[in-house]
């Protein structure tokens, strides 16, 4: 067969067709993959670690998600001096817990305030719930979570009125046998950050409603701080037990600060805000990854609860 002029340049035409047509498909084919792959990525992303902005479906992905991780942030209703909102506990520990949960996905349970605050009942617009509410609240909230897949639940405590009563908890929860394990995050006194919070601050006391408190709330919240009030009344330890050795009584907050207002909050930045919470952030983190990357506390607290059930019997 002779190849005249003519069918070359036909071939040769057509041959470019065809190879403009393969890259111009390749090319759609790779767009629609990448549009495939945003799509996922987009819903994943998108998918709300906020408990209550989950709907039905989105809850399923997200106990998946989150390798079944929930934080219980815990605060409560009570008197921070005469400057800050009754909520102030809780607004700073869940923003804690949604950084965290920013950086490592799990899902945040809404404002919690059901906790300890007898010592507060004074004051108005304390809410001190009874005993028996608080602690029943807080296991049927546990349970209820547990029944809905989060077999990891970690209390995020922002009120220090609870310490007690959530240590209590903990360990009362090897009463009876869980299907879950359930933490409490506390803050390491990392003395590398330590000393940059320290030096930042320009006071040295308080605890409650003080510099460090203060600026939290001016770093989430500035429109709910009064600073102008900040200094109306004292935070000052008033000793009014100090005479009385080798006690303890629950009347001991109350002797010592009874404006319910440890320290000087007058003197807070925003920039010492954002420094204490990102450094609590970043601990949060860190307990998240290891509670999904370990099973240690499960598997011993299993144990404990088949040796429990028969001591006799799993010690011959």
């Amino acid at each position: 067969m002779v190849l005249t002029p003519g069918f070359c340049k036909f071939d040769l035409q057509t041959l470019t067709k065809l190879i403009v047509m393969q890259k111009l498909i390749l090319l759609i084919l790779v767009l629609f993959l990448h549009s495939v792959v945003q799509a996922q990525n987009s819903t994943t992303q998108s998918l709300p670690f906020r408990y209550e902005e989950l709907t039905a479906p989105d809850f399923v992905k997200a106990v998946q998600k989150s390798e079944g991780v929930c934080l219980l942030p815990i605060g409560i209703l009570e008197k921070h001096g005469p400057h800050l909102p009754l909520g102030t506990d809780i607004l700073g520990c869940r923003q804690v817990s949604t950084q965290a949960a920013e950086k490592e996905y799990c899902v945040v349970f809404p404002m919690y305030y059901f906790g300890q605050i007898n010592e507060a009942r004074h004051q108005p617009g304390t809410i001190a719930y009874s005993n028996e509410i608080i602690w029943n609240l807080l296991q049927e909230t546990c349970n209820e979570l547990s029944r809905n897949g989060f077999k990891k639940i970690i209390i995020v405590n922002g009120h220090g009125g609870n310490n007690d009563f959530l240590h209590y908890f903990c360990m009362s929860q090897l009463h009876s046998m869980k299907d879950y394990s359930l933490v409490l995050f506390q803050v390491s006194e990392d003395s590398t950050m330590m000393k940059k919070i320290k030096s930042m601050r320009k006071t040295t006391e308080g605890g409650h409603a003080d510099e460090v408190e203060t600026a939290t709330i001016l770093s989430i919240r500035p429109d709910l701080v009064k600073m102008d009030l900040a200094a109306t009344q004292s935070g000052a330890n008033q000793e009014r037990l100090e005479g009385i050795p080798f006690q303890y009584t629950g009347i001991w907050w109350y002797a010592r600060y009874p404006n319910h207002y440890a320290g000087d909050g007058s003197k807070s930045t925003v920039e010492l805000g954002k420094t204490v919470l990102a450094f609590r952030a970043d601990q949060l983190v860190k307990l998240i990854q290891t509670v999904k990357n370990s099973n240690k506390i499960e598997e011993l607290q299993n144990q404990f609860y088949m040796e429990a059930a028969d001591p006799l019997k799993t010690k011959q």
